[in-house]
């Protein structure tokens, strides 16, 4: 899955590096996001293969942390790029004249860097308070990685105020985004109405790929954390599947949906098989 998963992202990114045609602002996003689903399905997928293999399952207090803050941090990336997609597609949909002037070079690189930013701040506001917590005894979590309601539950003090900090920064933000993501999808499903038939399909065709991936991303990540700090023996099996199993589907959807995408990268695979036969003749 991890292998398929960086096939497909890095696919998608060298796709667009290498044709001029797919400069526009949403195969920016596009590539930008499937370098961070690259690096966010790494973030428990190495521990958890070695952990596969071995009787004794642990992990340092450290690396703990270090795999919590990586996930979150390319987690909150994440969000602010789909974000930046929706709006791109709103703005294309419903503003088409001003698109190139709203949607220019500059534009895009800020979401970018609001987008590191916010996945730092957002990280960073997770994991110091529990840094900083006592733990002690078996310390033993039914889990295939290191997150924070387990290591909450461990912790021996009240984490009243850090589970609640930690419910408004991860479920109460996941679920307000997706419910505006929604509401933006809603504008430009009504604003379709003036476009002709060709305009809307292809608007639509657009558009479904995006809300697959979101649906697949903050519909985990809202019943993950939009709760009480609990932990049922679900949450593993859900904490894998955005973590490995939603970034092997991202190039999936992206590019099945998309007859751009797929030409470009059917035109590349031909030059790159044309090249190599011609290297092997010359050899």
């Amino acid at each position: 899955i991890i292998i398929l998963s960086l096939i497909g992202d890095i696919n998608i990114v060298m796709t667009v590096i290498i044709s001029p045609s797919l400069g526009s602002p949403m195969y920016f996003f596009l590539a930008s996001l499937s370098v961070m689903d690259t690096v966010y399905s790494t973030a428990i997928s190495p521990k958890l293969i070695v952990d596969l293999l071995r009787d004794k399952k642990t992990i340092s207090f450290t690396a703990c942390i270090h795999q919590i803050f990586i996930e979150d941090l390319f987690g909150g990336v994440d969000i602010v790029i789909l974000v930046a997609m929706a709006y791109d597609h709103y703005v294309a949909i419903c503003k088409l004249l001003h698109y190139i002037i709203i949607m220019n070079r500059r534009v895009c690189i800020l979401f970018l860097v609001k987008a590191w930013v916010g996945g730092f701040v957002h990280a960073l506001i997770q994991v110091l308070p529990v840094y900083k917590l006592p733990f002690c005894g078996d310390n033993i979590t039914d889990h295939f990685g290191c997150d924070i309601y387990p290591l909450l539950l461990l912790a021996r003090t009240d984490t009243y105020f850090i589970g609640l900090s930690a419910i408004v920064n991860n479920g109460a933000m996941c679920l307000v985004i997706f419910i505006l993501l929604l509401l933006s999808y809603g504008i430009i499903l009504k604003s379709l109405k003036i476009h002709s038939q060709e305009g809307r399909h292809k608007a639509l065709f657009t558009c479904s790929s995006h809300v697959t991936v979101v649906f697949l991303f903050f519909v985990p990540c809202i019943f993950m954390y939009a709760r009480p700090i609990y932990n049922f023996s679900i949450d593993k099996f859900i904490a894998v599947f955005y973590t490995i199993f939603t970034p092997m589907l991202n190039p999936l959807i992206y590019t099945l949906r998309n007859s751009e995408m797929k030409n470009y990268m059917e035109k590349f695979r031909c030059k790159k098989l044309a090249t190599d036969r011609i290297g092997m003749s010359c050899h």
